[in-house]
């Protein structure tokens, strides 16, 4: 039996890029270590939620307040317990007189804390590119894998799905469990983008007739959809809409070959959002410490928002190294 012919390019014929921004890229990646907190007066006065006119006990920390407490959690990759203590030593350096919410409200709270929508402000159509992760569930299942050697299948996990713009930062995110399709999760991501699409780029998880009209109807008049054919994959079908751009897709690569399809079609442009999914498992972690489902949920969310911050210090500019 012949052997498979690798799809991997020979380092030698690999594009290099050069940066052209380092100096300003390299300030803002020292920009993301740095570790100087400050509250403004707006903050300092919305720490406390004012009276809701109800009977029974009020709460004594806002949104901003949990929200403050649970992303510190999230950048430092700490337990509830030292992020109280945490921030707690942060407000006393800064002579502050609110208190930082305990352990036990950080983890109620997580579960109906108001975490901001991901959308941005777009002067023009964006150029979408979306795809999917899995983030670990840590807790009690890993424990008794490592102490009891218990069986591995029950270590559980979530999926993580994000889309991405030009720039790198998401704009869309949801995360659902690990079961959750791809291509009907798209719909959830699109209802969060405000601006209208330009161009789709996606994997071959999402090559359904469904995913392009429902791209086309969020998109531009011209929108361009990449989205690689299952090699199974008939050209059948209309000639005309959204559709009849996965038979001209197919009709290409039985031409000129799948990896040529690729360069052709702009699809390698999918590497924007796997370095998103390298970003958030480098800086944050591969796991969620939440052990709640929706809990869980507002703290993929509260990483997504921490990457775009880091992203915003400073991104680089590169160029393609001319042989």
């Amino acid at each position: 039996m012949a052997a498979r012919k690798s799809s991997r390019v020979n380092r030698k014929y690999k594009t290099k890029y050069r940066i052209r921004n380092w100096r300003e890229y390299e300030r803002g990646l020292r920009s993301r270590g740095d570790v100087t907190l400050w509250l403004i007066e707006e903050a300092i006065a919305a720490w406390t939620p004012p009276k809701n006119g109800l009977r029974g006990g009020q709460r004594r920390y806002s949104n901003l307040a949990i929200l403050t407490g649970l992303t510190l959690r999230v950048v430092f990759r700490l337990p509830l317990r030292q992020t109280e203590g945490f921030l707690d030593s942060l407000l006393s350096l800064m002579g502050l007189e609110v208190e930082a919410p305990d352990h036990t409200t950080l983890s109620r709270r997580n579960q109906d804390v108001e975490v901001p929508p991901l959308t941005r402000a777009h002067d023009r159509p964006i150029h979408l590119v979306v795809d999917s992760t899995g983030l670990k569930i840590l807790g009690a299942g890993e424990w008794n894998v490592q102490k009891y050697q218990a069986s591995r299948k029950r270590r559980g996990w979530r999926k993580l799905h994000i889309g991405v713009d030009d720039e790198g930062l998401i704009v869309a995110a949801k995360l659902t469990a690990s079961s959750g399709d791809d291509a009907s999760t798209l719909p959830d991501l699109l209802d969060q983008i405000q601006t209208p699409i330009r161009r789709f780029t996606a994997d071959g998880a999402y090559d359904h007739r469904s995913i392009y009209d429902r791209v086309s109807a969020a998109g531009t008049e011209d929108v361009v959809i990449v989205i690689p054919p299952r090699r199974s994959a008939v050209s059948a079908g209309p000639t005309e809409g959204p559709w009849a751009q996965r038979k001209a897709a197919l009709q290409r690569i039985r031409k000129v070959g799948r990896r040529e399809w690729q360069k052709e079609s702009g699809y390698r442009q999918q590497a924007r959002v796997e370095n998103g999914f390298f970003r958030y498992k480098s800086v944050l972690g591969g796991g969620l410490k939440a052990r709640n489902s929706i809990a869980q949920t507002r703290e993929a969310m509260i990483g997504c928002h921490i990457l775009n911050r880091m992203a915003e210090l400073g991104r680089p500019e590169s160029y393609a190294v001319m042989r």
